[in-house]
């Protein structure tokens, strides 16, 4: 815990943790976000060259309560989590399970129909594919059934041509992820297993696609949601207006698919043992950032080939029209389930790769320099733009000089 005189009952949230002498800026920046930017509760953690060097936590987990966050609260990230399935799939990719440029039809045969023969694993996981949306209903209990899923998903078609343009795949991807880890893993398990059998329980992290019925709710900070028409107003009045018409992309990929009601749960907080690969991730911060260093340093730990790095490391490869997303109607830049930094979101060197959260949180690695960053809140932000607490805790990150 920092001294007593960093802190004042009155008018400050207590910050706990640790920061390395060079990264003291982040300790500050992340008590400015209590002060004066309107934090809840959240977490913040940063790897560098492999050395945990931020490891923050503060505020309140549980407003009814008053209970306080602590080192081992966990929130959920929504789309933070497709950071977390596309290491996943990185890892096949690094055992020679599967190959970028392989069609995704060679590994599941079903694929193949409705004009899907040709998609390739990039395509797909570069929200290329034109499946952003389902058109049969995706609820809870077609989730938990794989094999029923896994029908539904053969049988899309895609909205255009694959490869000419960007949609976001909002909840969709991770599905898609899920099965095709399925039919190349020796085991036939899905992503959320073989994150937890091969990356989190090796690792130690704190972090589940799935969550077990046995963590408690005193471990898990219930999310302080702004409300829909309130969110609305922090989104860009394209994607707004777009999301009006039942027959536009944005419509069919956010309002249509299941949202944040299929992973919360009102008696025990968030759902159990339902795996939602884009969306349904709920862990850490130090789990965040210990995964992302991994892959930021040489990969030893998971057996990372270079091969693999070298790919994640490269620049997004636009769709033949080029990078507009037809989903959030604005630029973004995806590559191998990851988003790359643009404009619109700068986050590290031009290495870096990572994935947002709706509401504000962030996971990326920064190759270039070996840092593996982390940030969660159970706070939800509006819109989908950088949040500013956590543009604030990656500037101070930036002033450390590194």
């Amino acid at each position: 815990m920092f001294p007593s005189d960093a802190t004042n009952a009155k008018t400050r949230t207590t910050v706990e943790g640790y920061t390395k002498p060079q990264f003291e800026a982040v300790r500050r920046a992340f008590q400015e976000n209590f002060d004066e930017r309107n934090e809840l509760g959240g977490a913040c953690c940063v790897y560098f060259q492999g050395e945990k060097v931020v490891d923050l936590w503060g505020g309140i987990r549980y407003p009814e309560s008053g209970s306080p966050w602590k080192r081992d609260t966990m929130a959920l990230v929504f789309s933070l989590t497709k950071g977390i399935s596309a290491m996943t799939v990185a890892v096949a990719h690094s055992r020679g399970w599967l190959d970028y440029d392989a069609r995704v039809a060679d590994y599941w045969p079903e694929f193949a129909q409705s004009g899907k023969a040709n998609i390739t694993v990039r395509q797909l996981l570069s929200h290329q594919a034109g499946l952003h949306a389902f058109h049969e209903k995706i609820d809870r209990e077609v989730i938990a059934d794989p094999d029923r899923l896994a029908a539904i998903m053969a049988r899309e078609t895609p909205k255009w041509r694959p490869g000419t343009r960007n949609a976001y795949h909002f909840l969709s991807l991770g599905f898609y992820e899920s099965e095709l880890l399925r039919r190349v893993d020796p085991d036939h398990r899905t992503l959320g297993q073989i994150f937890r059998e091969d990356i989190a329980v090796p690792l130690e992290l704190d972090f589940h696609i799935g969550l077990p019925e046995g963590i408690p709710n005193a471990r898990l900070a219930p999310l302080s949601m702004a409300g829909f028409v309130k969110s609305l107003l922090g989104y860009p009045l394209p994607m707004v207006l777009a999301m009006m018409k039942p027959w536009s992309a944005s419509f069919k990929a956010c309002i249509v698919n299941p949202g944040a009601g299929v992973m919360i749960d009102k008696e025990r907080i968030y759902s159990r043992a339902l795996e939602v690969p884009s969306g349904g991730g709920i862990g850490t911060a130090r789990a965040i950032a210990k995964l992302y260093s991994v892959f930021a340093t040489d990969g030893a730990e998971l057996d990372l080939k270079p091969k693999t790095l070298s790919a994640l490391k490269a620049q997004a490869s636009p769709p033949t029209r080029g990078f507009f997303d037809e989903v959030l109607r604005d630029e973004a830049h995806y590559s191998l389930g990851f988003m790359k930094p643009f404009d619109g979101f700068s986050f590290g060197h031009p290495s870096a790769f990572g994935a947002p959260g709706a509401g504000g949180s962030l996971g990326y690695a920064d190759p270039d320099i070996g840092l593996g960053y982390g940030y969660i809140t159970n706070r939800i932000g509006l819109g989908v733009d950088p949040d500013p607490r956590d543009i604030a805790l990656r500037d101070a990150i930036a002033s450390a000089s590194i």
